[in-house]
Order: C-alpha cells, then structure tokens, then sequence
C-alpha cells in the first residue's frame, strides 16, 4: 500500500504543526466555553456540572486516541470518510457507510457552522440589546410512522441576521489559496488565546471559593436526576471539546501528516481541556452559578463573560471581551469551514458522491462548490435557538460517525494488522471502548433524548435511500455483480 501522503494532490500542503494545532484550537474553543456556561449549569443545576466538562476531557483524549491513530495510518483529505470506507470496505459496506457519514456530514457541519454564528450573534446582543427582538418564533411538528413526532421550532430575529453576515464573510475569507490561510489560523488563535488569558487572570485575582462551590444540596448524591443531568452536561462538554479532530481533513494539505496529525490532535485536546477547567472554575467565582442557571434555562442572556468582566472592571472591559468572545467565535466559523468543505470533495473525487461536490476553483486550488454548499445550508440553521443546535449537532454526529469509528478502529486492527501504522493508539482497545461507552451514555441518559434520536433517524433512512438509487443506477454494491465487490484489500 502506498503512503497516501506520497500520492499526488491538487492540493497545496502547506499546514505545519504550528498551524495544524492552530486550526484545531480555534476550531475547539469557538463560542464553545464562553457561551455554554450557562447551558452546563442548568444541565445539573449548580458548580458541579463542572464534572461535564472533566469527564468530557477524559473522553476527547480516549476519541482523540482513536482518531490520532487512524488519521496516522490513511493521511489524506476526508478523515473520517476515508476512515469509515476502508474500514468496512471501499467496494462493500464501507462505501455506503461511508456515504451516509458525507450525507450526515451535510447536515451536522453546518449546524457546527451556525452555532458558531449564533453565538457570535448573541454576544452582539450584550452590545446591542436590540439585537435580541424577535420577529417570528413558530414551532413545527410533523407525526412519522414508527419513529413518532418530528419537531422543530424555528425563529426570527435581528440577532439572526447577524448570524447569517458572519457565515458569509467567512466564506469570502476562505476563498483563496491554502497557503493564505495559515497565517489567518494562528492570527485568530492569537485573539482566542488573548481572551482566555484575560479571562483567567482578572478571574483568579478576583476569585470566590465560597462562591465558587457553593454546591445546593444533594449535588453529588448518585440519583436518576444526577445521572440524567450529568448526559445533558456531558453533551454541551462534547461540544465545546470537539473539533480536536479538524485536521484530520485537512490531510492532503498537511506537511509530514503521518507525525503532524497525531501532534496536532494530543497537543490540542490538552492545551484546551486545561484552560477550560481554569477558565470556568474562575467565572463561577465572580459570577453566581444561580444567575448563570436562570440564563441557561430561558436561552437569554448567554454572554456570561461580559456579564463577568462588568463586574470586575466595568462597562469598558465588559465591552471590549465582548469583542474579543466575537473575534474568537469568528476564529471557528472560520476553522469549521475550512475544514468540513474537504469532506464532500474527497468523497466525490471517490465517486461517492455527488459529482458537483469534485470542482477545485481554477485560480486558488481549493473545492469551492463545497464550501458554497456548507456555507448556505449553515445559513438556514442560523435560525434556530442555540440549544436546539447542540443538541442535533452532537446527537447525528455520535449515530452516524463517532461510534462507527471508534468500533471500526478495532475493526481494522483484527482485519488489517498488517497496515502501516506510524501512530498506534496507547492502551489498546481501551481508549476506543471508554469512548463508545461515553457516547452511548450521553444519547441515552438526558431527558427527552427521543427528540434528537428522531432527526438521525430520518437523515439515516434518507440517506439509505439516495444510496441504494445511486447503487442501482451505477451497479454499484450491493447491486454489482460479485467481480465488482471483491475488497481492494481481501
């Protein structure tokens, strides 16, 4: 097998470590930390939702594990998607689990996208209160045979539009060569890493333990209610971590990625898991866990930080992390873009896809249909409530992708132990099985978990269908005759 970082590419590969665990970092920490507080602690109803977050910690690096190993072994564009097909099989089942991964990825990603725009948006409002008028809220619900009901609910705001502008301006920045964007990644990172520092600083020296771990009674007594609150926080944590990932595809524009992918992964989910844990213990320390708790559960007045910084310096410091918070939820919408429009151009390069997907721009060399495509369909999920887009984003993403692979990477070992490895998960199987169990528990465990479960559902049948059309008309698997489903590797 050859090295796929020999194979020729389009592509420019010009993204070193520097710039790899940049774009990884500014895709983790986004909007993420600074505006999930108070969804955390409405999870478990006071400081000891901080658990969310530790625990969330330790399966990122258990995940990481399992992506930084198979992003080692097959190091090109599409990540997961490439994993997923030689895995179960590029010409058997991996090409429609494959396949299902781009058509979920085409719907999670740009709900990645929005929520960045949403919460850029609602950190505006701090600035502008008018921003938070609403226009229009509807809610939607459509009965489907078997699976139940369907629900959404959709609003209109002035914050909305803002949203919409922030994923249109990513767009035209991410409409040039490669090698232009990695100074932006670590100019970005710069500002992210500005406001965290800030953050921690004026926090610690103006720090409350009794404040600060003020638990309400009860908080650590192993009930039904502790665990059901525990998945809810365990699922904003997954959120805010995730992203460790965004490199993986990136592989064919990465320099040396058979070492720079598996750095860049660890170097991430460390650097980022220590200054949440920080970051957040310091807020709880100024800021009343009981104000943050009235926020998380009405969605209102998420921006926890300006409320924060006002009350340590004032109106002018709580202006100017406003700002700084902007700038980083930029910084992801930004790195999420980047990184997700490689996605559907490896599949359809594969033939996996749909065709359009393929076209690289004629001037700058990089899939612009792709990050056309994204960027609209992220643009119609800006009108939805933040929570709501949480909580889709991380349950399709765990259906339909995390638990597929980190199953497949024992696959692959039993199936294929002769395939190079450059990196090789540490504890083997162990980090693969903890994430597994992880996943599971927080689809299973929260309150109402039926409702998200429904929208994987209906994308999963969905896409079984469009693939067994596609199948059919190419005679393709599983309508190929038995010399076209020979595995590549069996």
């Amino acid at each position: 097998m050859q090295p796929e970082s020999t194979k020729e590419t389009p592509l420019i590969r010009g993204v070193g470590l520097g710039s790899a665990t940049a774009l990884n970092m500014i895709d983790m920490i986004g909007v993420g930390p600074f505006i999930t507080i108070p969804l955390i602690i409405s999870a478990m109803g006071g400081p000891q939702a901080m658990l969310g977050w530790i625990v969330g910690a330790i399966f990122a690096i258990c995940d990481g594990l399992v992506w930084a190993e198979l992003g080692a072994a097959m190091p090109g564009s599409g990540g997961s998607y490439r994993y997923l097909r030689e895995i179960y099989g590029p010409k058997r089942l991996g090409r429609l689990i494959s396949f299902l991964f781009i058509w979920q990825l085409s719907f999670s990603a740009p709900l990645s996208i929005a929520s960045g725009a949403i919460g850029l948006s609602s950190y505006a409002s701090y600035l502008w209160p008018a921003l938070q008028h609403e226009y229009a809220v509807h809610n939607w619900a459509v009965d489907l045979p078997l699976l139940g009901t369907l629900q959404f609910r959709w609003l209109v705001s002035r914050a909305t539009f803002v949203a919409i502008g922030v994923v249109l301006m990513a767009i035209l920045l991410l409409y040039r060569k490669i090698t232009s964007i990695g100074w932006m990644s670590k100019l970005l990172l710069g500002g992210v890493l500005a406001t965290m520092g800030w953050i921690i600083f004026a926090g610690l020296g103006h720090f409350n333990a009794a404040q600060a771990f003020s638990f309400p009674a009860g908080a650590f007594t192993l009930s039904h209610d502790f665990f059901t609150g525990l998945g809810a926080a365990m699922l904003v944590a997954a959120y805010d971590y995730w992203g460790y990932y965004n490199i993986c595809f990136l592989g064919d524009e990465v320099k040396n990625p058979e070492r720079t992918i598996p750095r860049a992964l660890l170097l991430s989910i460390l650097l980022v898991g220590c200054l949440y844990v920080v970051m957040n213990i310091s807020i709880l320390g100024v800021v009343p866990w009981q104000e943050m708790l009235h926020s998380g559960q009405s969605n209102r007045g998420l921006y926890v930080v300006s409320i924060f910084m006002e009350r340590i310096y004032g109106p002018w410091a709580a202006s100017l992390v406003t700002g700084l918070v902007m700038w980083t939820a930029f910084a992801s919408v930004f790195s999420l873009m980047l990184g997700y429009s490689r996605v559907p151009y490896a599949a359809a390069l594969d033939g996996n896809y749909f065709r359009v997907f393929s076209r690289v721009h004629s001037k700058y060399r990089f899939p612009y249909v792709s990050l056309l495509a994204l960027g609209g369909v992220a643009m119609l999920f800006c009108f939805f409530s933040l929570a709501d887009v949480i909580a889709a984003l991380v349950v399709i993403r765990i259906l339909l992708q995390f638990l597929v692979q980190a199953i497949g990477v024992i696959v692959l070992r039993i199936q294929r132990p002769d395939l190079p490895r450059p990196f090789r998960m540490w504890l083997y199987p162990l980090p693969a099985l903890f994430a597994s169990a992880g996943f599971l528990f927080i689809l299973f465990s929260r309150k109402g978990f039926l409702k998200e479960i429904r929208y994987a559902a209906v994308i999963l049948i969905v896409g079984i269908a469009i693939y067994l059309v596609r199948a059919w008309h190419g005679k393709e698997w599983p309508f190929a005759g038995n010399e076209e489903v020979v595995d590549s590797h069996g």
